[in-house]
């Protein structure tokens, strides 16, 4: 069954097949929501009332935000914040149209599962420039995407990037305190090591990543080969 996600008369449908919980909405408008920055990338205190606030709203509304990035190979990732009671969350899902259903790259939740991408598949989703998504700014993919992130190997100008999309994005105070902060927090998986297996593709150690071939819940080893050719730097 494919999930429809609501959109204006100018923008095509998104469906993701076999995801058909919702109801959706894409709302690429709350990526110019300063607000939105600090609920998505848990930078607001538990008395930001406003914040608060939002995040019921993300998660508890009548409709679920989407939003897409495309990566290489007429590849989709998307964001969904996923109000479902009970089960609250942010899903990263990737998919292609030859697939029967998209696969699930990470998941934001108290049934945490990742991490999905390493640092150069981050920034390289964020830096693809390829139109039909929710945005091309690459500021906001990379901040968009970063909660699906784990490595243990960043380079040295990692803080400095996230700084650069801090400020252009929020208005928090102190951003590269705050980039540092988020980047040694890396999800509940924490730090996770990425290699380039036998079969020439990138995978990592995590004990809840789909990307890990020695985990049971693991991908099929073509689709794991296939997803890693579509976050190729």
């Amino acid at each position: 069954m494919m999930a429809l996600v609501t959109t204006s008369p100018q923008t095509p449908p998104v469906r993701i097949p076999g995801y058909d919980e919702g109801p959706f909405r894409h709302q690429p408008e709350l990526l110019d929501d300063h607000l939105f920055w600090q609920v998505h990338l848990h930078l607001s205190d538990t008395h930001d009332l406003e914040a608060e606030a939002l995040l019921s709203q993300l998660l508890g509304g009548d409709t679920w935000p989407v939003f897409t990035v495309p990566l290489a190979g007429d590849h989709r990732l998307y964001v969904v914040y996923r109000a479902l009671e009970g089960e609250a969350g942010i899903d990263y899902l990737v998919h292609h149209p030859d697939w029967d259903e998209a696969e699930t790259l990470a998941q934001d939740d108290g049934h945490f599962m990742g991490p999905g991408l390493s640092w150069a598949e981050l920034t390289t989703a964020a830096d693809n420039g390829l139109p039909g998504g929710s945005t091309i700014d690459p500021h906001a993919r990379l901040m968009l995407l970063l909660p699906a992130f784990g490595d243990d190997a960043m380079p040295d100008d990692a803080v400095e990037r996230l700084t650069a999309a801090m400020r252009a994005r929020t208005r928090v105070e102190a951003p590269e305190r705050l980039a540092a902060a988020r980047l040694a927090y890396q999800g509940e998986w924490g730090p996770t090591h990425w290699t380039t297996g036998a079969r020439g593709y990138l995978i990592n150690d995590g004990g809840y990543s789909f990307r890990n071939p020695a985990n049971r819940f693991a991908w099929p080893t073509a689709r794991l080969a296939q997803v890693a050719s579509a976050l190729t730097p």
